[in-house]
């Protein structure tokens, strides 16, 4: 007899593994609220084991303000050996908090090898609350990396019942339930009540993984993103190469272009050998390769948003320099 799927959860804190001192709080829970860990968020949706056999797996308890490039790392590792240790694994969920869990997830298809599924999963209001998103965000992201149709799909983001591919899905409101989207790339699927449902096969999915190896790294080169906005210089561009910045995204102007004193600062940091990427503040189109970024040796972002182009560029880093060569990975994703 066939036994139920085993899927592998991750706890690594968020609003999904929160408990608010106030049933009606929907606001000051990060700072006066609890951070549980996998298991104790486990007790409280039992449900959960009705989807799948779980194997909960403890990472950190934090909101995903804290999470950063090591925890990607960690994650990264975390993953790997939890499927070679339970080879019997079909697909991992990860708690994640909304804040950041796109680039978490944008860094884990990247770098995950193709085959089981990867879920992260959020809610927008804690566990305890009134009309919590909690519990049902929890049992679709389950049910959708138990999904025989979840395999090949690479690193995907399940919230209030939709399934979104990590690359193109971005966090767009602040406090409504339905605040994660994919723009013009649209959905992967849905979580339906009687079963998931996929737009397209598996077999379509045209995904990206860079040429480089992480499990044994415990850093990533430093990147910054520098915001334009009127009358913004290049204050924090000297400041980010003090720093010790390899490369710089530029959150230009749309369709692609910083302000006129800060352009001059990057300039002359491309000049200096640093790796710089033309992306754009405004969330959704394309930024294009044109005449002047490619005699200047800048990378286009393409319709990748600044944060998750300073990722790639992170990555690319890992393994070229040369900033046609980095322009490939740009227009692979």
């Amino acid at each position: 007899m066939v036994g139920p799927p085993v899927v592998a959860i991750i706890g690594a804190g968020g609003t999904i593994s929160s408990l608010a001192v106030d049933q009606r709080d929907y606001v000051n829970y990060p700072e006066t609220g609890r951070k549980l860990s996998v298991d104790e968020v486990l007790a409280h949706l039992p449900e959960l084991v009705g989807f799948a056999q779980l194997i909960p797996l403890s990472f950190r308890s934090v909101g995903s303000s804290a999470v950063g490039p090591e925890d990607w790392l960690r994650l990264h590792r975390t993953i790997t050996d939890a499927v070679a240790a339970h080879p019997e694994i079909v697909g991992v969920v990860i708690l994640h908090g909304t804040a950041t869990l796109e680039e978490t997830a944008f860094f884990l298809d990247l770098t995950l090898p193709v085959g089981r599924p990867v879920v992260l999963v959020g809610a927008q209001r804690p566990l305890n609350t009134v009309s919590s998103d909690a519990a049902a965000n929890a049992i679709a992201a389950v049910r959708v990396a138990a999904d025989p149709g979840a395999a090949g799909r690479g690193v995907m983001v399940v919230l209030n019942d939709e399934i979104h591919a990590a690359r193109v899905v971005t966090k767009s409101s602040t406090l409504r339930l339905q605040t994660f989207n994919s723009g013009a790339a649209g959905l992967l699927g849905v979580a339906d009540p009687d079963r998931i449902v996929f737009n397209y096969p598996a077999e379509g999915v045209d995904r990206f993984r860079l040429p480089v190896d992480v499990s044994y790294l415990t850093e990533l080169p430093r990147v910054d993103i520098c915001y334009a906005y009127a009358g913004s210089d290049g204050t924090a561009v000297r400041a980010f190469l003090a720093a010790g910045a390899k490369g710089l995204i530029s959150a230009g102007f749309a369709p692609g272009m910083p302000a006129t004193q800060e352009r001059a600062a990057i300039i002359e940091a491309s000049q200096a050998g640093i790796a710089v990427v033309q992306a754009s503040r405004a969330g959704q189109g394309r930024v294009v390769r044109r005449d002047w970024l490619k005699q200047n040796g800048w990378i286009a972002a393409g319709a990748l948003t600044p944060h998750k182009a300073r990722i790639l560029l992170m990555l690319g880093l890992l393994v070229e320099h040369d900033p046609e060569q980095l322009q490939t990975f740009f227009d692979r994703v």
